[in-house]
């Protein structure tokens, strides 16, 4: 038995991938600030390969659909640290501009670029907060206080501009911005779920613009985002980010941290034996 040409255990196989990815998601979002796109972009890349959608577009559908699918989560995880009153609010509000103007400029380069493009730039991202979560250390400090503009708004034009290359909530980097300025830990993953949601939304509408008529999209999507792979990892990422939030405020990070740095760098060889 097959559907749309594909035997039904594959499809299956696929669902269930999709549904991990959105329960690490989840979590990752609410214990790091962090969309999950990290996860979620690699997984999708490959799920669109084994579909045999053309390379040409399959890792900008797996962006856009990132995006759209941090929305929400970042939203939930965004609301569930403010309650508990870690969000910098003065922070986040001063980064309204300088992030979404960031994620615009990301848009419009990403109707042109190409999927290798964006497979380096995630490649290389992901290799440099792969080692830099593995060799952490407290003491790194570039400062006592986050600087003010214009420093700080060419910092998160350039967290917006290339989170939405990668399809992730900009966790994080604005994490590692504000821990290498003396912020507590806590304080940088609650106010990264606030970054998360300038990237996501503006991020989703314009990869829907960037794709927009494309005849070599997979069925379901609109622009780059496909909405088969949104609806079903949204439910459980909506499920599990609240429990990731109770591990943040509670859960020592170092393992945490080198388990996921350790992921990144297993995404990074990945999509550079891709290239090859």
């Amino acid at each position: 038995m097959s559907v749309y040409g594909m035997p039904v255990e594959e499809i299956v196989a696929f669902a269930l991938a999709i549904a991990a990815a959105g329960i690490v998601s989840g979590l990752l979002a609410g214990v790091f600030g962090i969309g999950g796109g990290a996860v979620l972009v690699p997984v999708f890349y490959q799920v669109l390969g084994l579909l045999d959608v053309d390379e040409s577009v399959r890792m900008h559908v797996s962006v856009g659909s990132s995006l759209a699918i941090i929305v929400p989560t970042s939203i939930r995880s965004f609301m569930a640290h403010r309650a508990r009153g870690a969000v910098d609010m003065e922070l986040l509000k001063s980064l309204l501009i300088p992030v979404p103007l960031g994620v615009v400029l990301a848009s419009l380069l990403a109707a042109y670029i190409s999927s290798g493009g964006l497979r380096v730039i995630f490649a290389v991202i992901a290799l440099l907060f792969g080692l830099r979560m593995i060799f952490n250390r407290e003491n790194w400090r570039l400062g006592a206080e986050i600087p003010g503009n214009p420093t700080r708004g060419i910092i998160g034009m350039m967290i917006g501009f290339f989170s939405t290359l990668m399809g992730i909530g900009g966790g994080i980097m604005n994490n590692t911005f504000m821990s290498l300025y003396g912020r507590p830990m806590h304080q940088a993953v609650a106010t990264s779920s606030g970054v998360g949601v300038l990237i996501a939304i503006p991020g989703t509408i314009g990869y829907i613009w960037a794709g927009w008529g494309n005849p070599l999209l997979p069925i379901f999507s609109t622009g780059y985002i496909n909405w088969i792979m949104v609806a079903l990892v949204i439910p459980i990422a909506l499920i599990v980010a609240p429990y990731g939030v109770r591990l943040a405020h509670w859960l020592s990070k170092r393992h945490l941290e080198i388990g996921f740095g350790l992921f990144c760098l297993f995404v990074s060889a990945r999509f550079f034996v891709s290239l090859i």
